[in-house]
């Protein structure tokens, strides 16, 4: 199968990769103890898990998105692969 074949190239996984290492931090900024009926946390209703961490799980969604529709560059060649459009002699 030739790579240009493929709907992604190596950037695409990578972001996909690195989208998703961002949404897993901002679900381990969520993350915490929680209360109970016999002891009420006050640290449920922080700024870190009420605004920062689901902003960075928003980020991290977007990132993912915009690695899906990311359009690999045409230019990019394999290496060795001779492109018959750009040279006239084959």
């Amino acid at each position: 199968m030739d790579r240009r074949d493929f709907a992604f190239d190596r950037v695409n996984f990578i972001l996909l990769a690195v989208g998703m290492a961002i949404v897993v931090i901002g679900f381990l900024l969520m993350s915490g103890d929680g209360s109970t009926v016999e002891h009420y946390n006050p640290d449920i209703f922080s700024a870190r898990r009420i605004k920062l961490a689901p902003a960075v799980c928003f980020f991290g969604f977007v990132s993912m998105i915009y690695a899906v529709i990311r359009k690999p560059k045409d230019g990019d060649k394999v290496k060795g692969e001779i492109n018959t459009k750009e040279d006239p002699k084959v």
